[in-house]
Formats: C-alpha cells, structure tokens, sequence
C-alpha cells in the first residue's frame, strides 16, 4: 500500500473519531439539560464555555502546529479529549460540567488545527481535491456517533456508561492509529500571526466560514431539543440524525460536483439549500416537513466549511497552520456561538424564532462568497 494511501486511511480515522465524539456530547445535551435541570438560557450560557475555550486555545494551536510536527499535537490533544468526554458523562453540577466542557472544546481546537494542517499537506500529494472525503468522514462519525445515542436512550443505558464506551474507543483508536500520520510537515515560514491591518482574504474567509458554522452548530446543539420540545417525539435524536446523514452523503459527492462546476456556484446552492431547509422546519413544525426541513440543511452546510479550509490554504501570508489556525476560529466561534444566541433568543421569544436566526446565517453566506470571489477569485485551486 503507498505511503500516502496508509497516511489517507489514518488521517481518515481521525476526522471519523472527531465526529464520533462531538455527536456524542451534542445529541446527549438534551439530557443533561433534564438532569441539571436548566433551562434554555441557562443552557445557552453553559455553552458560551466552548467559544471561551477555543479562544484561549488560539494562539496555543497556532504555535503547537509551527512547533512540531502536527501528529504530535493531534495525538496528545484527541487523548485528552477522549479523557474529558468521559468527564462530561460524570458531570453532577453546573460547574464541574463547565470544568469538563472547557477541557473538551480546548483540545478539540487543538486537534482539528492539526487535522486539517494534516489535509492541506496530503492534499498536496493528490492531483484531484480531497479535502471534502475528510470532512465527510467527520460526518460519518458524527452519524455513528448520534445513532449509537440514540440506541442507548432508547435501551436506557446511562450517560456515564455511554460515555465511557466513547471515550475508550476514542483513546484506544487514536493509540494506534497516530504512527501512521505525516511526518515533517512543520512550515518553516509564515508562523507567526501579524497582528494590525487584517489580511483581507482571511478575513473574508473567516466571516464565510462563521456564518456556516453558525448553522452547524446550531444543528448540533439544538435540534435535538427542536424536536423534543418543538416537534415533540420522544426519541429526540431523529432531526440530529437526519441532518448529520445528509450532511455526510454531500460531503462525500461534494469533492466530485466541486471539480465539475468549481467553488463559487457551489457555495451559492449550499447557502440557497439552508435557507429553504431551515424555513420549511421553522414555518411548518411537523415530524416530516422538519425531517425534509433538515436534511436539505445537512446538504447545504457540507460542502461549505471544507472548501474554505482549501482556500486558507493559498494564503501568501501564512502558513497553512497558522492560515487554518485563524479561519479555524471563526469556525469555532460561530459554531459554539450560535448555539448561545438560540438559547438567549428562545428564551427571550421562543424556540421556533431562535432558528429564524440560522435561516438568516444560512442566507448571509451567498453575498459573503461572492464578495471573495470578486476580490480574491483567482485564487480558487
């Protein structure tokens, strides 16, 4: 098997452990909700400890991937991240749940730096875009991840247990599986981030990619409690499912449509597909019209954050580590922030209101990806 095959294969394990685990905390929010006993403003400030953290780990992932190599950074932090899921699962209190929440987004912005500055390198090995493949894998993960909650609800197996299996296969996985990554791919130029005037197509870039996760992680952390307090069905995890299913089959077609009819129409279909998707979910609240609501919002939102992280990667300015490094950020912002912004709003107004507000993210990304291409279209690889 050529090198850069067993180098695919194991960097592919790892966008699936990453989806794996983040799923498997989103999807069991709704349950700590009940056995905290809190309600959605109240959640929404639980969860302003994940964008709190991934800032602090800003400069922190930036240095660690310009460092070293960034196996290392990636096979440390997914430990520990492993650790502190587990933790999550045993949280009895607000703040030891905040404690454990922190630690979890912290080494998770740590490791998806180096995962994806892993994607841009091998990228460079294939003469066809890949990056997509990964980022379906992480979907994939994801889907394993809420279909295996939703089996333990439905058996009535506890977050502690549930955790604890995730957390494991997470540890013992990554163990084996982290000899295999590349090697040698520390940049020996542009690693520091320069502060003062903004490079302007990061910073396009880095607003594109925060209105897109601000979809996504309002899907993740919400629609759970959607569909248990909005559509009322008692296995709550289904939108989840059905978002993250779609979400997968788009990413993994999505390098292929790319290569066919190139960026710029493509990020104009993802930001027409949401904002349809999340107006049908929100205007007709039924089973079935949020299921189909859902799924066209899983396909919008695929291919999005995967083309943006190519496009940092011709940064002139900086390193791909460091390029990833800031555009990483607005990712983690929108995707920790919106979940905040819906509790704050459906506390204030109401749940189904609260998603207006993702319509309108979903909307904003098609003026913000033809802003860039006028600027900065000759980039697109």
């Amino acid at each position: 098997m050529e090198t850069k095959t067993k180098q695919r294969i194991a960097l592919s394990t790892f966008f699936f452990l990453s989806g794996l685990c983040f799923s498997t905390w989103a999807s069991r929010i709704p349950t700590l909700k009940t056995t905290l006993d809190i309600n959605d403003a109240e959640l929404g400030s639980l969860l302003f400890t994940m964008p709190i953290s991934s800032m602090i780990g800003l400069p922190i992932s930036g240095w660690l991937v310009s460092r070293f190599d960034s196996r290392l950074p990636l096979f440390v932090a997914f430990l520990l991240h492993g650790v502190f899921l587990f933790l999550i699962g045993l949280s009895n209190s607000i703040m030891f749940l905040v404690f454990s929440i922190f630690f979890f987004a912290f080494f998770m912005r740590i490791f998806n730096i180096a995962m994806n500055t892993q994607s841009l390198t091998l990228q460079k090995k294939y003469n066809k875009k890949i990056n997509g493949s990964f980022h379906g894998l992480w979907s994939m993960g994801g889907i394993a991840g809420v279909g295996f909650s939703t089996l333990m609800i439905a058996s009535g197996v506890s977050i502690q247990i549930h955790m604890f299996i995730i957390a494991c296969l997470t540890i013992i996985t990554t163990t084996v599986t982290y000899r295999h990554l590349i090697v040698g791919d520390r940049a020996e130029t542009g690693n520091k981030i320069q502060f003062g005037k903004p490079d302007s197509q990061i910073l396009i870039l880095g607003v594109l990619v925060l209105f897109a996760a601000i979809c996504e992680g309002g899907m993740f952390d919400w629609s759970g409690v959607y569909f248990k307090e909005v559509i009322k069905v008692e296995i709550f995890t289904a939108g989840y499912l059905i978002f993250m299913t779609f979400m997968a089959i788009s990413r993994f077609v999505s390098d292929f449509i790319v290569n066919k009819i190139g960026m710029k129409p493509m990020y104009m279909i993802s930001s027409i597909l949401i904002t349809i998707g999340m107006s049908i979910a929100v205007i007709f609240p039924t089973f079935w019209a949020a299921m189909f609501g859902f799924s066209l919002v899983g396909l919008g939102t695929a291919a999005v954050v995967p083309m943006t992280f190519i496009l940092a990667g011709t940064s002139k300015k900086y390193s791909p580590g460091v390029s990833l490094s800031i555009v990483v950020t607005y990712a983690m912002i929108g995707i920790l922030i919106g979940p905040v912004l819906i509790g704050y709003i459906s506390h204030t107004i109401n749940l189904r209101a609260s998603f207006v507000f993702l319509t309108l993210a979903g909307l904003a990304i098609l003026p913000t990806s033809r802003y860039y291409f006028k600027k900065h279209g000759g980039l697109e690889l």
